[in-house]
């Protein structure tokens, strides 16, 4: 038996060396991340020199050296190395094309403070950037195709023993098999251990070289709790516990520890004060940029709507934004004058009060770019779940669990519901129930990527859906 052999056997049969290995791959990941930094930047110069021979300025090679570096230290600082495989891929993606930005963004800033940047092919540096951020994304799949191939031959498994309830360990190892990249392997308890027989249970898990063990049973079965854990005392293995906060659909939720007391978060602001500050960043950015260059088409659609009949051009509501507040939200209006308290409460396809013009605005979803303002004004985001009626807000904040947990963010112009279907006249319960579910995935899972994605979305249903009414 050759050596590579015996350690691939080793490792098949060892569930130390299951968790060694996943230090191991982490470890390659980060060499893997700065040879492709270092090498990308090689490519791009052959690119843009036309010639595979090394740069003949040492300042490159200071570059390239100062991207790998800040590389690993800010991917380390975005958590790209821990427990990678465990993660959602597009949340992986997510984190990798932010740090990979971060790092170009560092180094443009250095180029510029130290008086070097004229020294620098601007078009090499575009072209490291795309060659950079594919060849960080192609070490992930080599090496995830890699450990997929070992996980499917048994080797680096992390074997997990499950106890609790059945129908609560089925619902775990169902989520498990969701995510066969993971490389977690169940291994069934006996029934009788299950029930509570759990002195049998050391010598259980040493025949089977089982080392990690997950409690699931509810917070109510506290004797259970306690009792698994003094059982388990003596066998070294590692425990954890997942308690049943599932049932509560709360927003945000994790471990913390204040003043050296441990807390179970239930929940929390949804978004670090650094991801408050890029999504501000990126919706000044973004709005700013739309109404300079939108101008005369916002001017053509002041006009026009003066011209469609009496009344505002800006039509203004209260909605609910942020923590619960009001604000007015503006809107191009698209009706003829009425008393609001006196009309439906939704928009219908052929409502009659609904402008020949104001019909076309609506089609292209024109009507909604003077919200662009509201995003200047800091009161809404360009992504984020839709502002309701406060008539809408008090009619089903009784009826939707968790239906008032939407304010935890600033509301959007669009948001993953919309992008999903969910757009339009809201016509019953379930469709209502069905995009606060969209809506609290959103904040529970937001991240730049996911905006930037939901934005190019909406703008190709703007340009093609011609359903909006």
């Amino acid at each position: 038996m050759s050596v590579m052999e015996r350690l691939l056997a080793h490792v098949a049969v060892s569930p130390r060396a299951a968790g060694d290995g996943m230090a191991m791959a982490a470890a390659v990941l980060k060499l893997a991340d700065m040879a492709v930094v270092v090498a990308s930047g090689l490519l791009a110069y052959a690119f843009r020199t036309g010639h595979v021979e090394l740069p003949d300025a040492p300042h490159y090679f200071y570059a390239l050296l100062a991207g790998a570096l800040l590389n690993l230290f800010v991917f380390v600082q975005l958590a790209l190395y821990q427990s990678w495989r465990l993660a959602l891929p597009s949340m992986v993606l997510g984190r990798l094309l932010w740090g990979w930005c971060l790092v170009l963004v560092a180094l443009a800033s250095l180029s510029f403070l130290s008086k070097t940047g004229p020294s620098f092919s601007r078009l090499w540096f575009l072209y490291w950037a795309g060659i950079g951020i594919l060849g960080l994304v192609g070490a992930r799949v080599l090496l995830d195709r890699l450990l997929r191939w070992l996980h499917a031959r048994g080797i680096g498994n992390r074997r997990v023993a499950l106890l609790g309830p059945p129908d609560r360990v089925a619902q775990v190892s169902e989520r498990i098999q969701r995510g066969p990249w993971s490389g977690i392997e169940v291994i069934p308890v006996p029934p009788a251990i299950n029930a509570g027989d759990f002195a049998a249970l050391p010598d259980w898990l040493s025949q089977h070289s089982v080392i990690e063990v997950w409690l699931a049973w509810p917070m109510r079965d506290e004797r259970l709790i306690r009792e698994s854990v003094r059982n388990l005392d003596a066998s070294c293995v590692e425990i954890r516990w997942i308690p049943d906060i599932f049932a509560f659909r709360l927003i945000h939720h994790g471990m913390a520890e204040v003043v050296g007391t441990p807390m179970l978060e239930l929940s929390v602001r949804p978004l670090s004060l650094t991801s408050q500050l890029v999504k501000l960043v990126v919706d000044k950015l973004i709005a700013s940029a739309v109404l300079v260059l939108a101008s005369p088409l916002l001017l053509a659609l002041a006009v026009g709507v003066k011209l469609s009949g009496p009344g505002p051009v800006i039509f203004r509501q209260m909605r609910h934004g942020w923590d619960g507040k009001a604000f007015e939200v503006w809107k191009f209006r698209s009706m003829h004058a009425h008393d609001p308290a006196e009309a439906p409460l939704q928009t219908s396809r052929t409502d009659s009060r609904v402008t020949r013009f104001g019909a076309f605005m609506r089609r292209t979803s024109l009507d909604e770019l003077p919200q662009f303002v509201n995003v200047l004004q800091g009161r809404m985001s360009i992504v984020g779940p839709r502002p309701h009626a406060l008539r809408h807000n008090a009619e089903y904040q009784d009826l939707i669990p968790n239906y008032l947990q939407r304010h935890r963010v600033k509301p959007g112009m669009t948001g993953w519901a919309q992008v999903n279907g969910l757009r339009g006249e809201i016509h019953s319960l379930e469709k209502m129930r069905k995009r606060v579910e969209y809506d609290l995935y959103y904040i529970q899972h937001w991240s730049l990527w996911l905006d930037l994605s939901i934005i190019a979305q909406t703008c190709a249903i703007v340009l093609f859906d011609r359903d909006a009414y």
